[in-house]
């Protein structure tokens, strides 16, 4: 052991990384319309930065070690993206986000509903079947 040398921790595993990074490059091109960045911190793990201002800098930041909590966190800023062009303006935009959506028709909450799973198999993200409420 060298005692001269401190240890270096690691924050996330090289394959948790890799992981990540494919869930980053999913949705790569909505970083084009918002102000949303995900770096890779490299043993930290990735670091979402949300709200840019010239004064500021960056206004909030999220630090992820894990994939799936990435993939989560990214479907969610993509899915209030989506909400807010549709919504903006109209009536809707007084609703929570999930009452919005249970006002959308039932055709386009499927394509909600395919979108993430298409996000998911790209990312590689295991998600749990959902069985239909009847």
């Amino acid at each position: 052991m060298d005692f001269n040398q401190p240890e270096r921790i690691e924050y996330i595993s090289d394959e948790e990384r890799e992981k990540c990074r494919k869930v980053v490059n999913v949705y790569a091109e909505f970083y084009e319309v918002e102000d949303i960045i995900v770096v890779d911190a490299k043993r930290y793990g990735f670091v979402k930065l949300l709200y840019y201002s010239e004064m500021n800098g960056f206004e909030t930041m999220e630090t992820y070690t894990d994939s799936k909590k990435l993939f989560e966190s990214l479907w969610s800023d993509w899915l209030d993206y989506q909400i807010y062009e549709i919504a903006s303006g109209t009536i809707l935009d007084r609703l929570d986000n999930d009452d919005i959506i249970k006002a959308f028709p039932s055709i386009i909450q499927k394509e909600i509903k395919e979108k993430y799973a298409y996000f998911a198999e790209k990312a590689g993200i295991c998600i749990p079947i959902q069985t239909e409420k009847r």
